[in-house]
Formats: structure tokens, sequence, C-alpha cells
């Protein structure tokens, strides 16, 4: 495959990342695809694209936690470990 198709084909997953994931800047997209990779300079154009489609399936499966009181409720279980721990102990 020709630099160019990879090329094209990073151009592609930027663009398709961009439209599912607007609040995301594409400077945190290539940053987090590439977090690992120690050289960033000597990455190929190959390499590079593999990265961003590891990255793009990965964030694709995540799950959004839109619910607010659910992230609130996930908060106040996390500060109150000691407590609920100390009670399943009990039991």
């Amino acid at each position: 495959m020709g630099r160019q198709n990879y090329y094209r084909q990073i151009l592609q997953i930027l663009e398709r990342l961009r439209k599912a994931h607007p609040i995301y800047n594409i400077g945190r997209h290539i940053s987090t695809a590439l977090d690992g990779y120690d050289d960033v300079w000597g990455v190929t154009d190959k390499e590079f694209l593999f990265a961003l489609e590891k990255y793009e399936l990965e964030l694709n499966m995540d799950v959004d936690h839109i619910d607010q009181e659910e992230i609130d409720e996930i908060i106040k279980d996390g500060m109150n470990l000691e407590r609920t721990l100390f009670e399943e102990e009990e039991e």
C-alpha cells in the first residue's frame, strides 16, 4: 500500500473521529492514539494509521456516561468506600 493511501486513510479516520466526538480536538485524538510510542517523530504512516484505527475502535467501544445522577452516585460511593467495606465485613 502506498504512502499516499495511508495518508488518505489517516485523514478519513480523523474526519470520522471529528464527527463522532466533536468535543475532542484533533490534538487529543492524535496524542491519545500515539500514547505509548516513545519516538513519535519516527512513527511511520503505516504505524500511525494502525494506532488511529486501534484508538478509534477503543473509543467507539467506550460507554458514554451521560446520566449525571449515575456519575454522582459513583463519586458518592467512592467517598464512602471505607464505610461500605466496613458494613460488608459486619454482614
